[in-house]
């Protein structure tokens, strides 16, 4: 039941010999990202303010993209704010990649984002994304009326490997103490997220090869990330399923696809929030595939599916 232009675009990579990601050196892969752009997403639409920022991180400024919405309506003063955390296998993509999806979550939900670059593999592996993104989170909050942003409506939020920050960063903070942000988060964000490093959910097999994202691809961002062995895929901050504690974190909307080797380990973590008492709802594209969010030029389930994004964030913040 792959929705036909699923299959279409699928179709039209073969046909156009795209190479498969986990054939592409880093820089190479990369740039092949970058460049599906041009055929995959929509255009950009317009907002009312696009500004560069740099936080201050463990090793350096780390880039930031912030974006207000086109029109704020009757809101005064201070904007909600979700702090975005881009997908690619912490290998490749950029804010660039994620542009659209920015753009179009802050005019629809009627909030600011902050889109946040952190380092990448192979060049800075794990902990580096995690701790990038920590640490621009807690610049936003600290910085957050100086960028006419509210720190009490905060949000956290991304796909794939961003979705997997994302979550990681909210039971960071759910833990973080005296030095964690000055107010709870108020929303999850969480959008077909690999939540465990193992690899060993069953829709891994079932989905593992044939929908543009594979498991040959997903060992070569795992081995990237964290290295060739296994030693440190049980460190919740790389499988945050794995965590012991899946309780008093904020509400959440976890995004899946069908045909996406990662779906069950969304599903998976979905259940253990809730069975924890974190609300969260999980909804299913069953006819899509991994990455589909991005594709609203030739996917028309992506553009519901941005829509049904913003509209939670909106009641959340």
């Amino acid at each position: 039941m792959l929705h036909p232009q699923a299959r279409a675009f699928i179709d039209l990579l073969a046909t156009r010999g795209v190479a498969p990601t986990h054939t592409l050196a880093p820089e190479e892969a990369r740039r092949a990202y970058l460049d599906r752009r041009s055929f995959t997403q929509p255009e950009p639409p317009s907002v009312a303010r696009i500004e560069a920022l740099n936080a201050q991180g463990p090793a350096g400024a780390i880039p930031l993209r912030l974006y207000s919405p086109v029109a704020r309506g009757e809101q005064k003063g201070l904007l909600p704010v979700l702090v975005y955390y881009h997908g690619g296998g912490w290998v490749i993509g950029d804010l660039d990649t994620h542009d659209t999806l920015c753009r179009q979550l802050a005019n629809e939900a009627g909030c600011a984002v902050v889109s946040v670059g952190y380092r990448l593999a192979p060049e800075h592996v794990f902990p580096a994304a995690v701790d990038d993104c920590v640490a621009a989170t807690r610049w936003i909050a600290r910085e957050a009326e100086a960028l006419g942003l509210d720190a009490a409506r905060m949000a956290v939020g991304g796909d794939s490997a961003g979705g997997n920050l994302a979550a990681v960063v909210a039971l960071h903070e759910r833990d973080g103490g005296p030095e964690g942000l000055p107010h709870p988060l108020r929303f999850q964000l969480l959008i077909y997220p690999a939540t465990d490093m193992r690899r060993c959910a069953a829709s891994h097999s079932s989905n593992g090869d044939g929908y543009v994202l594979t498991r040959d691809t997903i060992g070569y961002f795992h081995d990237h990330y964290m290295g060739a062995g296994t030693e440190q895929d049980m460190d919740w901050r790389a499988s945050p399923l794995l965590h012991k504690s899946l309780a008093g974190l904020p509400p959440a909307l976890v995004l899946t696809a069908g045909y996406d080797p990662l779906r069950d380990e969304g599903l998976q973590l979905a259940q253990r929030m809730t069975e924890s008492g974190s609300r969260t709802t999980l909804v299913n594209f069953e006819r899509m595939i991994h990455g589909f969010i991005l594709m609203g030029r030739v996917l028309d389930e992506a553009n519901v599916a941005v829509s049904l994004c913003a509209l939670e964030l909106r009641k959340a913040l």
